[in-house]
C-alpha cells in the first residue's frame, strides 16, 4: 500500500504540509457536492419562481435529518478502516470494507422507501406553506429516490478517505457535477418542468458519482478491494462501525430536528423570507463544508494515529487542524457576509429576499468559524474511538440550547432576529465543553497507551 500513489502515511512525516495535501481536495469535493444543490436552488430561483426556490431550499433541514444515522455510519467506517491502515491488519480492512458497502446499499433502500413515505406528513409537520408544501413533496419524493446512490458514494469516499486518497473522488464528483448543472438547465429551461426537473438533475447526478466510486474500490489492491459477492455484514466489524457511527448520527440527526425546529420558525415568517433564508443557507453552506474538511482531516490523521498507537501526532493533528478551521472560518465566513449583497443575487433578483438573507449572514456566516472549531474537537475524539462524550455535549450544548431558545427567547422575542443569535451563542458553549472534554479524554489515552 505504500507504493499507491492515492495513499497517505498519516503516522510519519510534516503534519502541516501531509494535512493540507488531504484537506484541499477534500475541500473542493465538498464545495463540489454542495454546487449539486446550489445549481437546483439557482436555477430554480431564477426560472421558476421565488415559490420553488423556498420549496427546494427548505427540503435540506428535513433531508438531514432523515438520512443523518446512516451518514454517520459512514464515519465510523472511515475511523475504523484507518486504525486498521494504521495497525496494518489487511485482513481486518478488508471486512470492514465488504461491511460498509452492504450497509450503505440496504441503508439506501430503506431511506428510499421512507422518505417517499413521509415526505408530505413531515413538510406538514414543519408548518410549510401550502404555496410551497405541494412542490417540496415532489422534490423530496424525486431526490429520495437516489439515496441508495448517495449512500454508497459516501461510504465510498469514507474508506477511501482513510487512506488519505482525497482526489479520486474529488474527479468523480466533477464528471457527476457537469452532468448535474447542464441536465438542470436543459429540465428546468428547455422543459420547464420546474422542482421536477432538477429532482432528477440531482439524483442522476448521485447515481454517476456512485458507480465511479463503486468501481473505483472494486480496482483497488489488498484489503482495500471491494468484491461484490463477498459483501455481507461482519458482525465485529459492524459492532465497532456502530460504536464509533450511531452516536455520530444520533448527533447529526439530532441536530437536523434542531435545524427543522429553526425552520420551522423561520417558515412563519412567509416565503419571501424563507427564499432569503434558504439562498443565505446554501451560501453558508460552501463556507461549512470548507471547514468541515478539517473536521475530516482530524478525524482521519487521529484514527491512522491511534492505529499506530502515535500519541504526540494525535495531538499535533488536532492543533494544526484548529488553526487551518479558524483562519479558514474567519477569511470565508466573514467574506461571504461582506459579498453577500452580490453572492444572494445569484439565487434571486428579488430584492426582499436578498434583504432577508443579509440579515441571516450577518448573524450566522461572520461568527462561523466557532462552528469549524467545534466539529474538529469532534473529529479529534471519534478518532481516538470516544464518539459517546461529543454526542452527548452537542446535544445538550447545541441542540439542547437551540430549543431552549426557540421555546424561551424567542416565544418573548418573535423575530427573525432571535431565531439566528441562537447558532453562534450555541457554538460558542458547545465549543469550550468540547475542550474540556478532550483534555479528559486525552488524559486516559495517555495513561492507556503508556499502561500497555
Amino acid at each position: 500500500m505504500s507504493k499507491d500513489r492515492y495513499h497517505i502515511n498519516m503516522t510519519e512525516g510534516n503534519l502541516f504540509k501531509k494535512i493540507l495535501l488531504f484537506s484541499l481536495p477534500l475541500m473542493a469535493s465538498g464545495v463540489l457536492q454542495l454546487l449539486f444543490n446550489a445549481a437546483d436552488i439557482v436555477v430554480v430561483g431564477q426560472y421558476a419562481g421565488h415559490e420553488s426556490l423556498a420549496a427546494v431550499s427548505s427540503t435540506s433541514a428535513l433531508i438531514n435529518l432523515i438520512v443523518n444515522i446512516f451518514i454517520g455510519l459512514s464515519i465510523g467506517t472511515n475511523v475504523l478502516v484507518a486504525r486498521y491502515i494504521g495497525a496494518n491488519k489487511q485482513e481486518e480492512i478488508s471486512k470492514t470494507v465488504h461491511t460498509a458497502m452492504m450497509v450503505s446499499i440496504i441503508g439506501g433502500l430503506i431511506l428510499l422507501v421512507f422518505g417517499n413515505v413521509a415526505a408530505k406528513p413531515l413538510l406538514i409537520w414543519m408548518d410549510t406553506p401550502g404555496d410551497v408544501l405541494d412542490l417540496a413533496v415532489l422534490y423530496l419524493r424525486i431526490y429520495f429516490l437516489g439515496m441508495p446512490a448517495l449512500l454508497i458514494y459516501n461510504y465510498g469516499a469514507s474508506i477511501l478517505r482513510a487512506k488519505g486518497d482525497t482526489k479520486r473522488p474529488l474527479y468523480f464528483l466533477s464528471i457527476a457535477g457537469v452532468v448535474n448543472v447542464l441536465l438542470n438547465l436543459l429540465l428546468v429551461i428547455v422543459f420547464h418542468m420546474g422542482v421536477a426537473g432538477v429532482g432528477i438533475a440531482t439524483t442522476v447526478s448521485q447515481i454517476i458519482s456512485a458507480a465511479f466510486v463503486f468501481v473505483c474500490l472494486m480496482n483497488e489492491r489488498g484489503g482495500m478491494q471491494l468484491r461484490p459477492k463477498e459483501m455481507r455484514i461482519d458482525m465485529k466489524n459492524f459492532i465497532e462501525i456502530m460504536k464509533i457511527g450511531l452516536p455520530a448520527g444520533i448527533q447529526g440527526c439530532i441536530f437536523s430536528i434542531s435545524n427543522v425546529m429553526i425552520q420551522a420558525s423561520v417558515n412563519s415568517f412567509g416565503s419571501v423570507v424563507m427564499a432569503g433564508n434558504g439562498a443565505a443557507s446554501n451560501i453558508e453552506g460552501f463556507v461549512y463544508m470548507s471547514m468541515n474538511t478539517f473536521h475530516q482531516s482530524c478525524l482521519t490523521f487521529t484514527g491512522q494515529n491511534a492505529g499506530a498507537r502515535n500519541y504526540e501526532r494525535m495531538k499535533q493533528s488536532l492543533y494544526i487542524c484548529q488553526l487551518y478551521v479558524i483562519l479558514t472560518g474567519l477569511i470565508l465566513g466573514v467574506g461571504a457576509w461582506y459579498f453577500g449583497g452580490t453572492l444572494l443575487q445569484i439565487y434571486s433578483n428579488d430584492p426582499a429576499v436578498i434583504t432577508a438573507g443579509i440579515v441571516r449572514m450577518g448573524y450566522v456566516s461572520k461568527p462561523y468559524f466557532l462552528c469549524g472549531m467545534m466539529d474538529v474537537m469532534v473529529g479529534s475524539l471519534r478518532g481516538m474511538g470516544y464518539s459517546i462524550f461529543p454526542m452527548i455535549v452537542s446535544l445538550v450544548g447545541a441542540c439542547g440550547l437551540r430549543l431552549v431558545w426557540l421555546a424561551t427567547v424567542f416565544q418573548m422575542y418573535p423575530t427573525i432576529d432571535m431565531v439566528y443569535i441562537s447558532y453562534p451563542i450555541s457554538w460558542a458553549i458547545t465549543t469550550l465543553a468540547h475542550i474540556i472534554t478532550y483534555l479528559i479524554v486525552i488524559r486516559k489515552v495517555k495513561t492507556k497507551l503508556q499502561a500497555s
